[in-house]
């Protein structure tokens, strides 16, 4: 049974690509808070699917078609998200691609996609949402990063590249808006076992290799990271901003 949080009962909660994985996983776990969830996605028929089995069980779960990518879509997406559901309060910026990429074969346009897709819109989403935080004098943002550069894996340098730089843009806002009661932290996932990552990546031998470097000698689920994610949001991680968050179960 996950732990309940009456702080974050009624909060406004934004989650970006929350219609699978890992997103999916947090919208569920915030909707299970008593929060209102706002979840943005481009897969339409999941995205539409959640939010009608969560507000069939009387959760308050909303589901918006939202291109991160695009930074006037996800702007106005946002401001639309606060006039319907209210101020929000908590951002968490999740939204990632992790497409491989050989590096001889990276073109600079795919280079910006990827930095679009991971890093980018996660500052523009905070820019959008800061100015009501800051008004309100509290908010909470979390940065999705990753576990792939400190592992030292190849095969993907746009990706790591942006997911490296998560750590300097949640430290710089931490640093920023603290002073308004505005807590900003980053979460590097090790390898969860999505429906993704089990069907394109995950063999024989990268379960071995991952179960021989892992302390912990089994698959991580999606459920792991979100129970994380909503107690960093909770007031019973006051204290805990600037910082970068490894939940890997001891690989790197």
């Amino acid at each position: 049974m996950a732990a309940i949080y009456p702080d974050l009962a009624g909060k406004v909660v934004l989650v970006t690509g929350g219609a699978s994985g890992i997103g999916e996983a947090i919208v569920r776990g915030f909707a299970r808070q008593r929060s209102t969830v706002v979840f943005f996605d481009i897969a339409d028929e999941a995205g539409m699917s959640l939010a009608r089995e969560l507000s069939s069980q009387g959760l308050a779960a909303h589901f918006a078609h939202v291109d991160v990518t695009d930074i006037p879509a996800l702007r106005a997406g946002i401001a639309e998200s606060c006039k319907v559901h209210g101020l929000i309060t908590i951002l968490i910026n999740n939204a990632a691609h992790d497409e491989r990429h050989p590096a001889d074969q990276v073109t600079p346009e795919y280079w910006d996609d990827r930095i679009a897709v991971n890093l980018k819109y996660q500052f523009f989403a905070a820019q959008a949402v800061l100015p009501g935080m800051k008004a309100a004098q509290q908010g909470v943002i979390i940065n999705f990063g990753s576990t792939s550069w400190m592992v030292g894996q190849g095969g993907m340098a746009a990706y790591s590249a942006s997911k490296s730089g998560v750590i300097g843009l949640t430290r710089s806002l931490a640093r920023d808006y603290g002073p308004s009661n505005i807590r900003v932290n980053a979460i590097a996932p090790g390898w969860i076992m999505t429906e993704r990552q089990l069907e394109k990546w995950l063999t024989p031998e990268s379960e071995a290799e991952l179960l021989r470097r892992q302390c912990l000698k089994r698959k991580l689920m999606p459920d792991e990271i979100a129970r994380f994610t909503v107690f960093l949001a909770s007031d019973e991680a006051s204290a805990c901003t600037a910082q970068h968050y490894v939940v890997d179960g001891g690989w790197v």
